[in-house]
């Protein structure tokens, strides 16, 4: 039938209806495809723009910080580790010499002399003992303070003085951390000692 109805026509005209025909055919693809082709060549740009961006930071990167940068970094962390492991080695070795320290490991008899030694001394003194307490510290730790002791006492300044002395002469490890000192009709003292040892 197409050909039945172009046989008539001229080459010209032939030729004008082919072209019109696919160029029809042309637009019709273009408008059906330009709206994906267009969204892919937007990705693509996005894309090429990101690795270009992330080409250009790690470029900079390695120009901030050459080869020998990176060395001296690693001599450097290299350095830190071989002194915390001097540090480790260190206190593994005090805390062994520590725990050799008799007077430190937790002795009821040892301990129990020294708060008998408290009262003997108080004696020795002229020391009023008024109040006198004594208990096992909340210490969860393996080393610190073990017992406490408060005394509360009434005496001479210098008798004080020599008391307060005596109490840190032991062969344990007393520290006395807190002493108050009033002078009243009388002179009054609060003492808060620690005894310092090991416990397993």
């Amino acid at each position: 039938k197409i050909d039945t109805a172009l046989k008539d026509k001229p080459q010209k005209e032939i030729q004008m209806i082919y072209v019109m025909i696919f160029g029809a055919i042309f637009a019709f693809s273009y408008l059906l495809f330009w709206d994906s082709s267009l969204e892919k060549f937007m990705n693509k740009i996005d894309k090429i723009s990101s690795i270009t961006h992330k080409t250009n930071m790690d470029n900079i990167y390695l120009k901030l910080n050459p080869p020998t940068k990176i060395i001296k970094l690693n001599q450097t962390i290299k350095q830190y580790n071989d002194k915390t492991l001097l540090l480790k080695d260190n206190n593994d070795y005090i805390k062994h010499q520590i725990e050799t320290i008799p007077s430190l490991i937790y002795d009821k008899k040892i301990w129990g002399e020294y708060l008998h030694s408290i009262s003997t001394s108080a004696k020795i003194h002229n020391i009023k003992i008024l109040e006198f307490h004594n208990k096992l510290a909340e210490n969860k730790d393996s080393f610190g303070h073990i017992l406490d002791i408060s005394i509360k006492s009434t005496a001479e300044y210098l008798d004080t003085l020599k008391f307060i002395d005596s109490l840190e002469q032991s062969d344990l490890v007393v520290d006395i951390h807190h002493i108050n000192i009033k002078a009243e009709d009388k002179l009054y003292t609060d003492l808060n000692i620690s005894v310092w040892g090991i416990t397993y």
